[in-house]
């Protein structure tokens, strides 16, 4: 697996991310990035919206797992709401955690897809891995860093191999 900086897909959010989409292309698992992609950094609970798109892309069958790098239990307050099994401390872009959740859940890469907001930790540890990568606009740039780092990804972004608006 190459070191790639490039999305396969780019959206604006993960509610764009329909079963179709996901299963046209063969995928069974979604992983999901937490902070920011599905929560912004203030929330620990899924708000009926959110929840509503997780039923619904569980009911088609796709498998849910969220793959955090924080340190924190907001992954696991988070999961515990949404009844989906998360690992924390996943050290995206490393492919370690990536690799035990798919052998955990028996699946290939070809059957994944690894969604988040960043390109530097899930865009590459999803590429890494041999995953489909998603990448979503991040939910808030409140803090500095955040927006600073959302800059430099720019020319990565505008290179996704497939954008859908």
């Amino acid at each position: 697996m190459g070191f790639s900086l490039i999305p396969d897909i780019r959206l604006e959010s993960v509610h764009q991310i329909t079963p179709e989409l996901l299963l046209n292309r063969g995928i069974t698992l979604l992983l999901l990035d937490l902070d920011n992609t599905l929560i912004p950094y203030s929330q620990t609970r899924p708000d009926p919206r959110l929840q509503k798109w997780l039923d619904n892309i569980r009911a088609s069958g796709i498998d849910l797992f969220v793959v955090s790098n924080s340190h924190r239990n907001r992954p696991g307050v988070f999961c515990a709401a949404a009844d989906i099994p998360f690992v924390r401390r996943a050290c995206k872009p490393s492919t370690k955690a990536i690799r035990a959740v798919m052998a955990q859940m028996r699946r290939t890469p070809g059957e994944t897809a690894l969604v988040g907001d960043q390109i530097f930790t899930d865009t590459l540890g999803a590429n890494r891995s041999g995953v489909l990568s998603i990448l979503v606009r991040p939910i808030e740039m409140k803090q500095i860093h955040l927006a600073a780092r959302f800059a430099v990804e720019q020319p990565f972004r505008a290179l996704a191999r497939e954008k859908i608006k």
